[in-house]
C-alpha cells in the first residue's frame, strides 16, 4: 500500500485529507509540525509527503530541504501562501510539484499517482543498476509479455513483507529475481542472504540457519550468529527449498509463524524480522503428498507464488541476453548466428546460454564469435563424457584443447579445423602447453 505523510498544521484540513485519501486506499499518517514530520520519517518510510510550507516550527523552502535530507519520498508542496517565485524555489529545493490552496481533490490525487509512478520507476531503474554493479549475471529486460507480467508481480509483491515462492527450472534466474525483489523493497538497505539448501550438510544446517552458543557441540569454541540473525531486517533467500532437511522444516515453520528462534544450545528466544523468498525446481505439492515436505510449511512459504518461464518459452529475449553477455567481452554476433541461437532448446535455460556465449568469447580472437558458438556442442558426446567426465567449464575447455592438440599435433591445419580457430590460435596454444611442460611425444 502507498504510504503518505500529510504535514499540515491546520488540524481540520489535515484530518479531511487523511479521511479522503484513505478511501483511495492510501496509508495516511498526519503531522502538525516539522518536528513531528521528521520523527514520523525516522520511524517509517513514505512514498509521498504532502507538505505545507508554513509550519509552527519552520517555514519556506527550508522545510523542503529538511524533509529531503531525511527521506527519499516525493514531496508535493501544498500551501496557501504561494506565488510563482515560491513555486520555482520549491521545485529547485527538491519538491516534485507545487499546489496552491484551495485545491481540487481529484487534481491532488492525480498528482500523487504521477509522483508514486515516477518514484517506483526510479527505484526499479536504480535496482537494476545495482544488480549489475553487484555482478548479477542476467538482465531483466524483456520483450516477452508473460515475463513482463512476472516482473510486474515482483514489483507488486516487493511492497509487501509476505513470503514468496519462486518456481522454475534450473537456470531460469530465480536468485536474480529474488535479489530484484529485495532491491525494490523497503528492505533494500538491509542484507540479502542466499542459502543453497543442497550445499549445507544436514548435520550443520541448524547451526548455519539459527546459529549456536559457545560449547553447544564439539568444536563450538565461540558463539556464532546464524544466517537468519545476520539477515535481520532484510531478506533470506532459500534456494532449492525442496531439499530442506526434514528436521529443519518444523523449526523453520515456527520461525516463520513467530519471527522467533533459538540459537543451538540456548534457551533464550531471539527475534528477527526477516522476509523469506524461496525457490524450487521441484513440485513441492507432490513432495507434500509423499510426506517428504511439510504441507503447513509449504503453505507458509508459498503465500505468493511466481512461476518463471523457461528460456525456450521467451525466445524473443535471447538477443537481449546475448548482447548483455557480449558487452562484458566487447564481442559481437551476426544476425544469422543469433537466429540459430533462437532455434536451440536451451535445456539449461539462461545459465546454459551464458556459458555458451562466454566460452565462445574466450575462444574467439576476432570481433565476431559466430564460429565458436556451437563448437563444443557438435562433437561425439560419448567420447567427451569418457574423456572429460564432470569437469568444470574452464577445466573442460583446457582439456579439450590438450586432447585435440595431442591427437593431431603434426597437422596444424587439422587442429585448426577441429577447433574451428585460426592457425595462429593453435600456435599460441601450443606455446602455452609447452610452457606448462606438456609432453608432446607419442
Amino acid at each position: 500500500m502507498i504510504k503518505l505523510l500529510i504535514v499540515e498544521d491546520d488540524a481540520n484540513l489535515r484530518n479531511a485529507l487523511i479521511k479522503a485519501l484513505s478511501k483511495s486506499q492510501y496509508n495516511c499518517t498526519g503531522a502538525s509540525s516539522l518536528e513531528e514530520a521528521l520523527e514520523a520519517i525516522h520511524q517509517e518510510s513514505y512514498d509521498v509527503v504532502l507538505l505545507d510550507l508554513k509550519l509552527p516550527d519552520a517555514e519556506g523552502v527550508q522545510v523542503i530541504k529538511k524533509v529531503k535530507e531525511s527521506s527519499d519520498a516525493k514531496i508535493i508542496v501544498i500551501t496557501g501562501y504561494g506565488d510563482v517565485r515560491t513555486a520555482v524555489e520549491s521545485i529547485k529545493a527538491g519538491a516534485y510539484d507545487f499546489i496552491q490552496k484551495p485545491f481540487n481533490l481529484d487534481i491532488l490525487e492525480a498528482d500523487i499517482k504521477r509522483a508514486v509512478k515516477e518514484k517506483f520507476t526510479e527505484e526499479e531503474n536504480f535496482a537494476l543498476k545495482e544488480l549489475i554493479k553487484k555482478g548479477i549475471d542476467y538482465t531483466l529486460e524483456t520483450k516477452n509479455p508473460q515475463f513482463a507480467k512476472v516482473l510486474s508481480l515482483c514489483e507488486k509483491y516487493a511492497k509487501t513483507d509476505t513470503n514468496i515462492l519462486l518456481i522454475g527450472e534450473t537456470g531460469t534466474g530465480k536468485e536474480v529475481l529474488a535479489r530484484y525483489i529485495h532491491e525494490i523493497s523497503h528492505r533494500k538497505e538491509k542484507p540479502f542472504l542466499a542459502v543453497e539448501c543442497t550445499c549445507i550438510p544436514h548435520e550443520l544446517f541448524e547451526s548455519e540457519l539459527f546459529g549456536h552458543e559457545k560449547g553447544a557441540f564439539t568444536g563450538a569454541s565461540q558463539r556464532k550468529k546464524g544466517l537468519i540473525e545476520i539477515a535481520k531486517g532484510g531478506t533470506l533467500f532459500l534456494d532449492e527449498v525442496g531439499d530442506l532437511p526434514a528436521h529443519i522444516q518444523p523449526k523453520l515453520l515456527r520461525f516463520i509463524e513467530t519471527k522467533k528462534f533459538r540459537r543451538l544450545g540456548s534457551v533464550k528466544e531471539e527475534f528477527a524480522d526477516v522476509r523469506i523468498i524461496s525457490a524450487t525446481n521441484k513440485d513441492l505439492k507432490a513432495l507434500c503428498e509423499k510426506g517428504q515436505f511439510r504441507e503447513d510449511l509449504y503453505y507458509r512459504l508459498s503465500v505468493l507464488e511466481i512461476k518463471l518461464l523457461p528460456l525456450r518459452e521467451r525466445k524473443e529475449d535471447i538477443p537481449i541476453l546475448v548482447n548483455f553477455f557480449l558487452n562484458k567481452w566487447n564481442k559481437k554476433i551476426s544476425a544469422k548466428a543469433m537466429e540459430k541461437l533462437k532455434t536451440y532448446p536451451w535445456k539449461g535455460n539462461i545459465r546454459e546460454l551464458k556459458n555458451l556465449v562466454e566460452r565462445a568469447c574466450i575462444l574467439a580472437e576476432e570481433e565476431y564469435i559466430d564460429n565458436y558458438l556451437f563448437a563444443s556442442y557438435e562433437k561425439n558426446e560419448s567420447i567427451e563424457e569418457e574423456l572429460f567426465g564432470d569437469m568444470p567449464d574452464l577445466e573442460l575447455l583446457e582439456a579439450r584443447y590438450t586432447a585435440y592438440l595431442l591427437k593431431v599435433l603434426k597437422d596444424v591445419d587439422q587442429v585448426a579445423k577441429v577447433l574451428r580457430c585460426s592457425k595462429r590460435t593453435v600456435y599460441r596454444k601450443l606455446k602455452v602447453l609447452k610452457d606448462r611442460k606438456f609432453n608432446y611425444e607419442g
